[in-house]
Protein backbone atom coordinates (compact mmCIF):
# COMPACT_ATOMS: atom_id res chain seq x y z
CA UNK A 1 0.00 0.00 0.00
CA UNK A 2 1.34 3.57 -1.17
CA UNK A 3 1.60 5.98 1.77
CA UNK A 4 0.11 9.00 1.45
CA UNK A 5 3.62 10.67 1.82
CA UNK A 6 4.61 8.64 -1.59
CA UNK A 7 1.36 9.35 -3.76
CA UNK A 8 2.25 12.80 -2.94
CA UNK A 9 5.77 13.10 -3.70
CA UNK A 10 4.77 11.14 -6.98
CA UNK A 11 2.71 13.82 -7.97
CA UNK A 12 5.06 16.71 -7.47
CA UNK A 13 7.56 14.85 -9.34
CA UNK A 14 4.90 14.30 -11.98
CA UNK A 15 3.90 17.70 -11.94
CA UNK A 16 7.33 18.61 -12.18
CA UNK A 17 8.51 16.81 -15.00
CA UNK A 18 5.59 18.22 -17.27
CA UNK A 19 6.97 21.61 -16.26
CA UNK A 20 10.38 20.57 -17.24
CA UNK A 21 9.34 19.33 -20.52
CA UNK A 22 7.68 22.88 -21.28
CA UNK A 23 10.65 24.58 -20.58
CA UNK A 24 12.85 22.43 -22.53
CA UNK A 25 10.97 23.13 -25.65
CA UNK A 26 10.47 26.52 -25.29
CA UNK A 27 13.75 26.85 -24.97
CA UNK A 28 14.72 24.21 -28.01
CA UNK A 29 12.53 26.79 -30.17
CA UNK A 30 13.65 29.98 -29.06
CA UNK A 31 17.21 28.42 -29.13
CA UNK A 32 16.66 26.54 -32.70
CA UNK A 33 15.86 29.65 -34.67
CA UNK A 34 19.60 30.23 -35.33
CA UNK A 35 19.48 27.13 -37.13
CA UNK A 36 18.28 28.89 -40.36
CA UNK A 37 18.61 32.35 -40.11
CA UNK A 38 21.62 32.45 -43.06
CA UNK A 39 19.22 31.01 -44.98
CA UNK A 40 16.18 33.51 -44.74
CA UNK A 41 18.58 36.17 -45.17
CA UNK A 42 20.87 34.85 -47.74
CA UNK A 43 19.01 36.95 -51.11
CA UNK A 44 20.56 39.61 -48.66
CA UNK A 45 23.55 38.44 -48.26
CA UNK A 46 23.90 37.41 -51.87
CA UNK A 47 22.98 41.05 -53.01
CA UNK A 48 25.54 42.67 -50.86
CA UNK A 49 28.50 40.32 -51.36
CA UNK A 50 27.61 39.02 -55.00
CA UNK A 51 27.38 35.24 -53.97
CA UNK A 52 26.28 32.45 -56.16
CA UNK A 53 23.10 30.16 -55.35
CA UNK A 54 25.98 27.97 -54.39
CA UNK A 55 27.60 30.46 -51.80
CA UNK A 56 24.50 30.82 -50.26
CA UNK A 57 23.69 27.13 -49.77
CA UNK A 58 27.07 26.95 -48.03
CA UNK A 59 26.35 29.09 -45.17
CA UNK A 60 23.68 26.69 -44.15
CA UNK A 61 26.09 24.04 -44.61
CA UNK A 62 28.87 25.42 -42.48
CA UNK A 63 26.09 24.99 -39.69
CA UNK A 64 25.50 21.12 -40.38
CA UNK A 65 29.39 20.86 -40.21
CA UNK A 66 29.88 23.29 -37.28
CA UNK A 67 27.24 20.72 -35.43
CA UNK A 68 29.08 17.95 -36.79
CA UNK A 69 32.52 18.85 -34.89
CA UNK A 70 30.71 20.39 -31.70
CA UNK A 71 28.97 16.76 -31.17
CA UNK A 72 31.76 14.27 -31.88
CA UNK A 73 34.29 17.43 -29.46
CA UNK A 74 31.10 16.61 -26.92
CA UNK A 75 31.37 13.04 -27.35
CA UNK A 76 34.63 12.81 -27.46
CA UNK A 77 35.53 14.96 -24.42
CA UNK A 78 32.33 13.27 -22.60
CA UNK A 79 31.08 17.13 -21.67
CA UNK A 80 27.67 16.09 -21.43
CA UNK A 81 28.60 14.19 -18.38
CA UNK A 82 31.50 16.11 -17.31
CA UNK A 83 29.90 19.83 -17.34
CA UNK A 84 26.06 20.08 -15.35
CA UNK A 85 23.48 19.78 -17.76
CA UNK A 86 21.93 23.47 -17.49
CA UNK A 87 25.09 25.21 -17.61
CA UNK A 88 26.50 23.67 -20.45
CA UNK A 89 23.03 24.19 -22.16
CA UNK A 90 23.10 27.77 -21.44
CA UNK A 91 26.49 28.69 -21.95
CA UNK A 92 26.22 27.18 -25.78
CA UNK A 93 23.25 28.74 -26.28
CA UNK A 94 24.82 32.10 -25.44
CA UNK A 95 27.61 31.40 -27.56
CA UNK A 96 25.99 29.89 -30.53
CA UNK A 97 23.82 33.63 -30.91
CA UNK A 98 26.91 35.76 -30.07
CA UNK A 99 28.08 33.69 -33.21
CA UNK A 100 24.67 34.46 -35.45
CA UNK A 101 24.85 38.18 -34.29
CA UNK A 102 28.40 38.30 -35.28
CA UNK A 103 26.85 37.92 -39.05
CA UNK A 104 26.10 42.08 -38.72
CA UNK A 105 29.40 42.55 -38.66
CA UNK A 106 30.93 40.34 -40.97
CA UNK A 107 33.55 41.51 -43.86
CA UNK A 108 32.60 39.16 -46.77
CA UNK A 109 31.58 35.88 -47.37
CA UNK A 110 34.53 34.31 -45.42
CA UNK A 111 33.80 35.35 -42.18
CA UNK A 112 30.31 34.57 -42.34
CA UNK A 113 31.26 30.85 -43.23
CA UNK A 114 33.48 30.86 -40.38
CA UNK A 115 30.56 32.39 -37.79
CA UNK A 116 27.55 29.97 -39.27
CA UNK A 117 29.89 27.06 -38.81
CA UNK A 118 30.73 28.37 -35.06
CA UNK A 119 26.67 28.81 -34.85
CA UNK A 120 26.43 24.77 -35.44
CA UNK A 121 29.47 23.94 -33.21
CA UNK A 122 27.58 25.63 -30.21
CA UNK A 123 24.11 24.59 -31.00
CA UNK A 124 26.12 21.27 -30.30
CA UNK A 125 25.19 21.92 -27.00
CA UNK A 126 21.64 23.22 -27.44
CA UNK A 127 19.89 20.39 -29.34
CA UNK A 128 21.33 17.08 -28.52
CA UNK A 129 21.75 18.06 -24.44
CA UNK A 130 18.54 18.73 -24.30
CA UNK A 131 17.20 15.22 -25.34
CA UNK A 132 18.81 13.74 -22.67
CA UNK A 133 17.71 16.57 -20.05
CA UNK A 134 14.51 15.89 -20.82
CA UNK A 135 14.90 12.00 -20.44
CA UNK A 136 15.80 12.23 -16.98
CA UNK A 137 12.65 13.38 -15.90
CA UNK A 138 10.73 10.70 -18.23
CA UNK A 139 10.85 6.76 -17.95
CA UNK A 140 6.98 6.04 -18.96
CA UNK A 141 5.57 8.42 -21.95
CA UNK A 142 9.48 9.44 -22.55
CA UNK A 143 8.71 8.87 -26.36
CA UNK A 144 6.18 11.45 -26.33
CA UNK A 145 8.52 14.28 -24.24
CA UNK A 146 11.19 13.66 -26.77
CA UNK A 147 8.49 14.06 -29.52
CA UNK A 148 7.30 17.16 -28.17
CA UNK A 149 11.12 18.45 -27.93
CA UNK A 150 12.01 17.71 -31.38
CA UNK A 151 8.38 19.14 -32.87
CA UNK A 152 9.76 22.54 -31.02
CA UNK A 153 13.20 22.85 -32.04
CA UNK A 154 11.80 22.34 -36.02
CA UNK A 155 9.02 25.06 -35.68
CA UNK A 156 11.94 27.06 -33.98
CA UNK A 157 14.13 26.11 -36.94
CA UNK A 158 11.24 27.84 -39.52
CA UNK A 159 10.51 30.61 -37.23
CA UNK A 160 13.28 32.90 -39.68
CA UNK A 161 11.28 31.99 -42.23
CA UNK A 162 8.36 33.13 -40.75
CA UNK A 163 9.48 36.54 -40.15
CA UNK A 164 11.12 36.68 -43.42
CA UNK A 165 7.68 36.55 -45.26
CA UNK A 166 6.50 39.97 -43.40
CA UNK A 167 6.93 43.43 -45.43
CA UNK A 168 9.54 45.41 -43.76
CA UNK A 169 11.57 42.93 -41.75
CA UNK A 170 14.78 43.20 -42.38
CA UNK A 171 18.24 41.10 -41.90
CA UNK A 172 19.13 43.13 -39.06
CA UNK A 173 15.74 41.91 -37.46
CA UNK A 174 16.20 38.46 -38.25
CA UNK A 175 19.45 38.44 -37.02
CA UNK A 176 18.20 40.48 -33.64
CA UNK A 177 15.20 38.19 -33.10
CA UNK A 178 16.93 35.27 -33.24
CA UNK A 179 19.95 35.97 -31.09
CA UNK A 180 17.66 37.08 -28.29
CA UNK A 181 15.67 34.73 -28.49
CA UNK A 182 18.82 32.36 -27.83
CA UNK A 183 19.63 34.50 -24.90
CA UNK A 184 16.21 33.99 -23.22
CA UNK A 185 16.27 30.29 -24.18
CA UNK A 186 20.27 30.05 -21.86
CA UNK A 187 18.17 32.26 -19.07
CA UNK A 188 15.35 29.74 -19.44
CA UNK A 189 17.66 26.74 -18.55
CA UNK A 190 19.63 28.27 -16.17
CA UNK A 191 17.03 29.70 -13.81
CA UNK A 192 14.07 26.66 -14.06
CA UNK A 193 15.76 23.45 -15.40
CA UNK A 194 17.36 20.76 -12.52
CA UNK A 195 18.02 17.31 -13.66
CA UNK A 196 15.11 14.51 -13.05
CA UNK A 197 15.15 11.57 -10.99
CA UNK A 198 16.25 9.01 -13.67
CA UNK A 199 19.93 8.97 -14.29
CA UNK A 200 21.48 7.71 -17.07
CA UNK A 201 24.62 5.20 -17.21
CA UNK A 202 27.43 7.08 -18.20
CA UNK A 203 28.22 5.52 -22.04
CA UNK A 204 30.60 7.73 -23.18
CA UNK A 205 31.87 7.75 -27.21
CA UNK A 206 34.74 5.11 -27.80
CA UNK A 207 36.55 4.69 -31.15
CA UNK A 208 37.41 1.36 -30.02
CA UNK A 209 33.71 0.76 -30.12
CA UNK A 210 33.47 2.34 -33.71
CA UNK A 211 34.42 -1.13 -35.56
CA UNK A 212 31.79 -3.07 -33.12
CA UNK A 213 28.90 -0.53 -34.09
CA UNK A 214 28.93 -0.70 -37.79
CA UNK A 215 29.75 -4.58 -37.47
CA UNK A 216 26.41 -4.66 -35.41
CA UNK A 217 23.88 -5.66 -38.51
CA UNK A 218 20.62 -3.95 -36.78
CA UNK A 219 22.70 -1.04 -35.99
CA UNK A 220 24.09 -1.24 -38.87
CA UNK A 221 20.72 -1.16 -40.57
CA UNK A 222 19.14 1.67 -38.65
CA UNK A 223 22.27 3.87 -39.31
CA UNK A 224 21.47 3.68 -42.45
CA UNK A 225 17.43 4.05 -42.50
CA UNK A 226 18.68 7.16 -40.80
CA UNK A 227 21.33 8.21 -43.33
CA UNK A 228 18.48 7.84 -45.75
CA UNK A 229 16.33 10.41 -44.24
CA UNK A 230 18.93 12.88 -44.07
CA UNK A 231 19.71 12.77 -47.43
CA UNK A 232 16.21 14.38 -47.88
CA UNK A 233 15.88 16.01 -44.65
CA UNK A 234 18.12 19.27 -44.16
CA UNK A 235 17.61 19.65 -48.18
CA UNK A 236 13.70 19.93 -48.32
CA UNK A 237 14.01 22.39 -45.25
CA UNK A 238 16.53 24.45 -46.29
CA UNK A 239 15.31 24.61 -50.36
CA UNK A 240 11.74 24.59 -49.81
CA UNK A 241 10.89 28.26 -48.81
CA UNK A 242 13.11 28.97 -52.85
CA UNK A 243 10.56 26.85 -54.40
CA UNK A 244 7.78 28.13 -53.36
CA UNK A 245 8.57 31.48 -54.15
CA UNK A 246 10.14 30.69 -57.38
CA UNK A 247 7.17 28.58 -58.48
CA UNK A 248 4.80 31.76 -57.60
CA UNK A 249 7.49 34.33 -59.59
CA UNK A 250 6.96 31.42 -62.44
CA UNK A 251 3.37 31.88 -62.72
CA UNK A 252 3.55 35.83 -62.55
CA UNK A 253 1.63 36.32 -59.36
CA UNK A 254 0.92 39.19 -57.91
CA UNK A 255 2.41 40.66 -54.77
CA UNK A 256 -0.52 38.93 -53.05
CA UNK A 257 0.64 35.79 -54.07
CA UNK A 258 4.78 35.91 -53.47
CA UNK A 259 3.60 36.61 -49.94
CA UNK A 260 1.76 33.48 -49.95
CA UNK A 261 4.74 31.80 -51.07
CA UNK A 262 6.84 32.84 -48.56
CA UNK A 263 4.01 32.16 -45.68
CA UNK A 264 3.80 28.72 -46.83
CA UNK A 265 7.47 27.85 -46.72
CA UNK A 266 7.76 28.81 -43.11
CA UNK A 267 4.77 26.39 -42.96
CA UNK A 268 6.08 23.15 -44.85
CA UNK A 269 8.96 23.34 -42.00
CA UNK A 270 7.18 23.90 -38.80
CA UNK A 271 4.30 21.74 -39.81
CA UNK A 272 7.06 19.13 -39.13
CA UNK A 273 6.50 19.73 -35.37
CA UNK A 274 2.64 17.65 -35.75
CA UNK A 275 4.48 15.08 -37.68
CA UNK A 276 7.11 14.34 -34.73
CA UNK A 277 4.73 14.51 -32.55
CA UNK A 278 2.32 12.09 -35.07
CA UNK A 279 5.70 9.83 -35.36
CA UNK A 280 5.93 9.41 -31.60
CA UNK A 281 2.64 8.51 -30.78
CA UNK A 282 2.49 5.96 -33.82
CA UNK A 283 5.74 4.50 -33.16
CA UNK A 284 4.38 3.53 -30.05
CA UNK A 285 1.44 1.72 -32.05
CA UNK A 286 2.97 0.05 -34.91
CA UNK A 287 6.73 -0.41 -34.52
CA UNK A 288 9.83 2.39 -35.14
CA UNK A 289 11.18 0.22 -37.82
CA UNK A 290 7.66 -0.08 -39.73
CA UNK A 291 6.57 3.33 -39.08
CA UNK A 292 9.80 5.13 -40.71
CA UNK A 293 9.61 2.99 -43.48
CA UNK A 294 6.08 4.14 -44.00
CA UNK A 295 7.34 7.28 -43.09
CA UNK A 296 10.06 7.64 -45.83
CA UNK A 297 7.81 6.20 -48.36
CA UNK A 298 5.36 9.16 -47.75
CA UNK A 299 8.43 11.90 -47.78
CA UNK A 300 9.32 10.03 -50.67
CA UNK A 301 7.19 10.24 -52.93
CA UNK A 302 6.09 14.12 -52.13
CA UNK A 303 9.58 14.98 -53.06
CA UNK A 304 9.23 12.70 -56.45
CA UNK A 305 5.73 14.56 -56.96
CA UNK A 306 6.22 17.91 -55.90
CA UNK A 307 8.15 19.03 -59.35
CA UNK A 308 4.93 18.61 -61.40
CA UNK A 309 2.98 21.16 -59.39
CA UNK A 310 5.70 23.79 -60.37
CA UNK A 311 3.89 26.43 -61.45
CA UNK A 312 0.58 25.18 -60.27
CA UNK A 313 -1.75 27.33 -58.25
CA UNK A 314 -0.95 27.79 -54.40
CA UNK A 315 -4.20 25.68 -53.63
CA UNK A 316 -2.69 22.46 -55.31
CA UNK A 317 0.66 23.46 -54.42
CA UNK A 318 1.27 24.42 -50.83
CA UNK A 319 -0.67 21.15 -49.50
CA UNK A 320 1.72 18.90 -51.25
CA UNK A 321 4.75 21.13 -49.76
CA UNK A 322 2.85 20.76 -46.11
CA UNK A 323 2.18 17.17 -46.49
CA UNK A 324 5.89 16.80 -47.04
CA UNK A 325 6.99 18.94 -44.53
CA UNK A 326 5.01 16.61 -41.89
CA UNK A 327 6.27 13.69 -42.77
CA UNK A 328 9.88 14.62 -43.93
CA UNK A 329 10.98 15.11 -39.96
CA UNK A 330 8.14 12.83 -38.45
CA UNK A 331 10.72 9.90 -38.14
CA UNK A 332 13.84 11.92 -37.31
CA UNK A 333 13.53 11.38 -33.36
CA UNK A 334 12.45 7.37 -34.05
CA UNK A 335 15.61 6.98 -35.85
CA UNK A 336 17.56 7.76 -32.80
CA UNK A 337 15.63 5.52 -30.49
CA UNK A 338 15.64 2.72 -32.57
CA UNK A 339 19.39 3.15 -32.46
CA UNK A 340 19.04 3.05 -29.16
CA UNK A 341 16.94 0.00 -28.99
CA UNK A 342 19.19 -2.52 -31.04
CA UNK A 343 22.63 -1.22 -30.23
CA UNK A 344 24.76 -3.11 -28.37
CA UNK A 345 24.23 -1.07 -25.11
CA UNK A 346 27.94 -1.12 -23.58
CA UNK A 347 28.25 0.91 -27.48
CA UNK A 348 25.07 2.86 -27.47
CA UNK A 349 26.57 6.40 -26.51
CA UNK A 350 28.96 5.61 -29.54
CA UNK A 351 26.18 4.31 -32.24
CA UNK A 352 24.23 7.67 -31.58
CA UNK A 353 26.89 9.82 -31.81
CA UNK A 354 28.31 7.74 -35.40
CA UNK A 355 24.55 8.19 -36.69
CA UNK A 356 24.50 12.13 -35.76
CA UNK A 357 27.64 12.97 -37.09
CA UNK A 358 27.06 10.73 -40.42
CA UNK A 359 23.84 11.82 -40.91
CA UNK A 360 24.55 15.73 -40.26
CA UNK A 361 27.45 15.24 -42.64
CA UNK A 362 25.52 13.83 -45.64
CA UNK A 363 23.11 16.37 -45.42
CA UNK A 364 25.73 19.19 -46.31
CA UNK A 365 25.72 17.09 -50.04
CA UNK A 366 22.73 17.55 -50.71
CA UNK A 367 22.30 21.28 -49.78
CA UNK A 368 24.82 21.64 -52.16
CA UNK A 369 23.75 20.12 -54.75
CA UNK A 370 20.36 21.03 -55.18
CA UNK A 371 20.88 24.25 -56.61
CA UNK A 372 23.15 22.65 -58.69
CA UNK A 373 20.42 20.52 -60.14
CA UNK A 374 18.89 23.67 -60.28
CA UNK A 375 21.53 25.08 -63.04
CA UNK A 376 21.91 22.26 -64.91
CA UNK A 377 18.04 21.36 -65.13
CA UNK A 378 17.49 24.68 -66.32
CA UNK A 379 14.58 25.35 -63.05
CA UNK A 380 13.52 23.90 -59.87
CA UNK A 381 10.95 21.67 -61.93
CA UNK A 382 12.73 18.08 -61.17
CA UNK A 383 15.28 19.96 -58.78
CA UNK A 384 13.86 17.80 -55.36
CA UNK A 385 13.75 14.62 -57.22
CA UNK A 386 17.69 13.36 -57.03
CA UNK A 387 16.01 13.58 -53.07
CA UNK A 388 14.08 10.59 -53.62
CA UNK A 389 17.14 9.07 -53.53
CA UNK A 390 17.74 8.66 -50.16
CA UNK A 391 13.79 7.29 -48.48
CA UNK A 392 14.67 4.72 -51.36
CA UNK A 393 17.83 3.65 -49.60
CA UNK A 394 16.02 3.78 -46.31
CA UNK A 395 13.19 2.03 -46.74
CA UNK A 396 15.49 -0.87 -48.02
CA UNK A 397 17.39 -0.80 -44.67
CA UNK A 398 14.11 -0.96 -42.78
CA UNK A 399 12.43 -3.28 -44.65
CA UNK A 400 15.99 -5.70 -43.84
CA UNK A 401 15.69 -4.61 -40.15
CA UNK A 402 12.50 -5.59 -40.47
CA UNK A 403 13.11 -9.01 -41.93
CA UNK A 404 15.98 -9.65 -39.44
CA UNK A 405 13.82 -8.59 -36.01
CA UNK A 406 11.06 -10.92 -36.99
CA UNK A 407 13.79 -14.44 -37.64
CA UNK A 408 13.76 -16.65 -35.13
CA UNK A 409 17.36 -17.20 -32.88
CA UNK A 410 18.84 -20.04 -33.28
CA UNK A 411 17.47 -22.60 -31.27
CA UNK A 412 14.43 -21.06 -30.30
CA UNK A 413 10.78 -22.39 -31.13
CA UNK A 414 8.88 -21.38 -33.97
CA UNK A 415 5.43 -19.79 -33.65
Amino acid sequence: MTSPSASSGQAVVSGRRWLILGVLSLAELLGMSLWFTASAIAPNLESIWGLSSGQGAALTTAVQIGFVVGTAVAAILNLADVVPARFYFAVSALLAAAANLGLLWASGFGVAVLLRGLTGFFLAGVYPPAMKMAATWFVQRRGLAIGILVGSLTFGKATPYLLRAFDGVDMVMILGVASSAAVVAALLVAVVYRDGPHGFTRRPFSWSLATVVWKHRETRLAVVGYLGHMWELYAMWTWIPAFLLASAMARGGSPGELQVAKLGGFVAIAVGAAGCLWGGWAADRVGRALLTQRILAASGLCALLIGLLFGASPWWLLPVAWVWGFFVVADSAQFSALVTEVAPQHAVGTALTLQTSLGFLLSTVTIQIIPSVVVWLGGWQWAFSVLTLGPAVGMVAMGRLLRVSTRPTPGSPSV
